[in-house]
């Protein structure tokens, strides 16, 4: 028979009972790890690695035991009780499935019970993810363009503002800072307007300057170039060669 949740949690009570190093943990001590899991899931998830994914799961769970067992020892609550809260707000989000309830935007229902906008957003979200949160949540009770055209326009507006502070005769550091992180906040809303998350987006931006770049070095490596002394007009030449070969 296959481990059950139920004997992985034995485990982590066991460890934490016989295990030095396990019992020392507290949520404190934690929590870098639980961070580390996750990024660790979401490579795997991004290399499509079945096999990594399962494992990293795992170690995520491990996070998730620590904490509840941790917590169980203070008295404060059991992973029952997480079960119950988890069954309990699926069910609340999904009432029109569990109940006679009418089928509700999600964000629309949370800001019922949110006393404002950021209420119960982490702090430490990534700048990117955490601008597309604050739209979603606006969206979700109205304030929201009907079309991409609307972000759209907004994004040629930021991008003008930026140029006027870049043509300035002495750019103010500040200023040009707050006009590209206007521009930026734009470009997230037109991206999640479109259906695109902003994260993603830039991952496989990323992901393909980096595979662009690597073939330009490989190019100059074989020309007997160096990447360091070549200049912007070779690069650029060997980058639009790049190009070329991918289409």
């Amino acid at each position: 028979m296959k481990p059950s949740l139920e004997d992985t949690l034995a485990l982590m009570r066991d460890l934490r009972s016989r295990c030095d190093w396990d019992a020392a943990q507290t949520h404190e001590s934690l929590r870098p790890y639980l961070i580390e899991e996750a990024h660790e899931v979401d490579d795997a998830l991004q290399a499509g690695d079945d096999a990594r994914l399962r494992e990293e799961l795992g170690d995520l769970w491990l996070q998730i035991l620590f904490h509840a067992v941790i917590a169980e020892e203070r008295g404060a609550f059991s992973l029952h009780d997480v079960a119950e809260g988890f069954v309990t707000k699926m069910k609340g989000r999904h009432p029109h499935l569990y109940g006679d309830g009418v089928k509700e935007p999600w964000e629309k229902m949370k800001a019922k019970k949110r006393a404002n906008l950021v209420e119960g957003l982490p702090a430490g979200l990534p700048s990117l993810h955490r601008a597309f949160r604050l739209q979603d949540r606006a969206a979700g009770v109205g304030f929201d363009w009907p079309t991409t055209e609307g972000p759209l326009s907004k994004v040629r507006e930021e991008l003008a503002e930026v140029e006027v502070e870049l043509n300035a005769a002495a750019p103010d550091a500040d200023r040009l800072s707050d006009e590209i992180g206007d521009l930026l906040f734009a470009v997230v809303n037109l991206a999640r307007k479109a259906g695109v998350h902003p994260a993603l987006a830039l991952d496989r931006a990323n992901a393909k300057f980096s595979r662009r770049f690597a073939a330009v070095e490989e190019l100059a490596a074989q020309r007997s170039i160096s990447v360091p002394d070549a200049g912007l007009d070779v690069l650029d030449s060997l980058w639009d060669e790049v190009k070329r070969s991918e289409d």
